[in-house]
């Protein structure tokens, strides 16, 4: 009789975080492309599972087949190869646990329903959708299918047990509910919230298996967790409202929960949750796969995203995976929801990509440049833009490197290209003339420039802001003696030329 049995023992069942090895997983729907929300999660389960060294294993949870999308399996694997989560256990990688599509985990999902049917914490419903919205408008909207309506229902619990065996050998259609109490309040001790509690006169009779034979997130959730040994349930709080229904089917089952945390929401900049829809709206990727394309560092979003809601408790912001997993406590990630910074991930962009060995950064841009470089040339962008830039896309979309410009910024010229201005390039070019190739250095191009500057008598900027103008097309870019230098004599002798027929005097 589970009406015999304290609903806090639901709550003392449920285990405490250890130094044991913890057996995590992360569970995406292959409904879609994973979200950068996802990614968070899976980071947090991953952290823990190598912290204790434990297991971190990726289940698919695919039973939703209306919404099911073809590729996103092959996404969520990419996804986490990129950044470098890689699990234990999993579809592809198997284990001692599987098979771990859900798709695949019918018997035990059968067996469950037939215990949980056994016991009377669960029934068969043969209602129509047709029936179903009639009581909804009755109910003005608020219709709940629990203890104070399912007797007015066609089910199981309200039919003869001929008709109901009748029904069902007729292939009636027809879903399975789980019998909530009406009187009780579930309480858990949640790791980041604490404890949390629910009246169970609150919960609808929750629909276990679909008419179709497939069961739905809650069934298979708990069978699952508790057939691969999870220790640690470590998800988003919008499933925070499910708990109490799974530890009803904990309990029925006689299992024991794990321990949960649920992390807090993803904010967008204007409060709401991220969505897809916000997130393209507000310029912010919200697909993993999309942060990939763009040319972010998967440090850079990994160290981003676990200070997302946890804080170390240091003003420490820079860490590797290998600090985060040391770093990591659950019990510092906070229950409010926290607002997603495209600048601050700009910041760790920054950082990261500032950090990468100048080999490798020349290797990426040969790579992706629309010219051919020499390694020496190369690694000479990289030390010429590797302050001013945060990707690869950045160092090649500055196209002045690879050719004259085509154009000029009209604001630019009409305030700093004046009538001496022609003279005073010519008399530049004049000096650079004068040097031997194998003095063009940085120092000499600027040698160059001080030189007019002082014969001509004017200020430095008067020579300096047109000649970037002549190299660049605007008044912006990197050192302007370093980008001469790159260029080389013949390039910014021909680049002044351009300029001074274009542009006049």
């Amino acid at each position: 009789n589970p009406r015999a049995i304290n609903p806090r023992s639901v709550y003392a069942l449920m285990p405490t975080p250890t130094s044991t090895p913890a057996r995590v997983r992360f569970a995406p729907s292959p409904t879609g492309y994973l979200h950068i929300g996802g990614l968070r999660t899976a980071l947090y389960n991953y952290l823990l599972a190598r912290q204790t060294g434990g297991a971190f294993i990726l289940r698919v949870e695919d039973t939703d087949q209306k919404r099911f999308v073809a590729d996103a399996e092959a996404d969520i694997y990419a996804s986490l190869a990129w950044a470098g989560l890689h699990p234990d256990e999993g579809p592809r990688e198997g284990g001692p646990h599987g098979p771990y599509r859900q798709s695949e985990r019918g018997r035990l999902y059968e067996e469950a329903i037939a215990q949980l049917i056994e016991g009377g914490h669960a029934y068969y419903a043969f209602d129509t959708e047709e029936a179903l919205q009639a009581a909804r408008e009755a109910a003005g909207g608020n219709f709940k299918y629990g203890a104070s309506t399912r007797m007015a229902m066609r089910n199981s619990l309200s039919l003869s047990a001929e008709e109901v065996a009748r029904l069902r050998a007729s292939g009636a259609p027809h879903v399975v509910r789980l019998r909530c109490p009406d009187d009780e309040t579930i309480s858990f001790t949640d790791l980041i919230r604490g404890p949390v509690q629910f009246a169970s006169e609150a919960l609808d009779d929750q629909v276990l298996l679909k008419s179709d034979g497939l069961p739905t997130y809650h069934l298979a959730n708990v069978v699952d967790d508790h057939d691969m040994g999870i220790t640690h349930v470590i998800r988003g709080e919008e499933w925070l409202s499910s708990v109490p229904k799974h530890l009803l089917l904990y309990r029925y089952l006689g299992w024991t929960a794990p321990a949960m945390a649920h992390l807090p929401l993803i904010m967008n900049p204007k409060g709401g949750k991220l969505s897809k829809r916000d997130g393209a709206a507000l310029g912010i990727p919200v697909l993993v796969h999309q942060y990939q394309e763009a040319g972010y560092a998967p440090e850079a979003v990994l160290n981003f995203l676990a200070l997302l809601g946890w804080n170390p408790g240091t003003d420490e912001e820079v860490f590797s995976l290998g600090e985060l997993t040391e770093a990591f406590d659950l019990s510092r990630v906070g229950s409010s929801g926290t607002q997603f910074s495209m600048d601050k991930l700009a910041w760790y962009q920054a950082h990261y990509f500032r950090a990468r060995p100048t080999d490798e950064l020349a290797r990426a841009v040969q790579s992706a440049c629309p010219v051919a470089l020499s390694t020496a040339q190369a690694e000479a962008v990289v030390d010429l833009l590797r302050e001013r830039v945060s990707s690869i896309d950045e160092i090649v979309g500055q196209t002045y490197l690879w050719q004259a410009p085509d154009t000029y910024d009209e604001k630019a010229v009409s305030k700093r290209w004046k009538p001496q201005t022609p003279a005073l390039l010519e008399s530049v070019k004049e000096a650079i003339r004068a040097m031997p190739e194998s003095e063009a250095s940085a120092a000499s191009f600027h040698g160059a420039i001080e030189q007019v500057v002082t014969t001509a008598e004017v200020g430095f900027g008067a020579v300096a802001v047109p000649l970037r103008i002549a190299m660049t097309g605007t008044m912006a870019g990197p050192d302007l003696s370093a980008l001469m230098a790159f260029l080389g004599i013949e390039a910014v002798c021909q680049r002044i030329d351009q300029a001074i027929t274009r542009l006049g005097g």
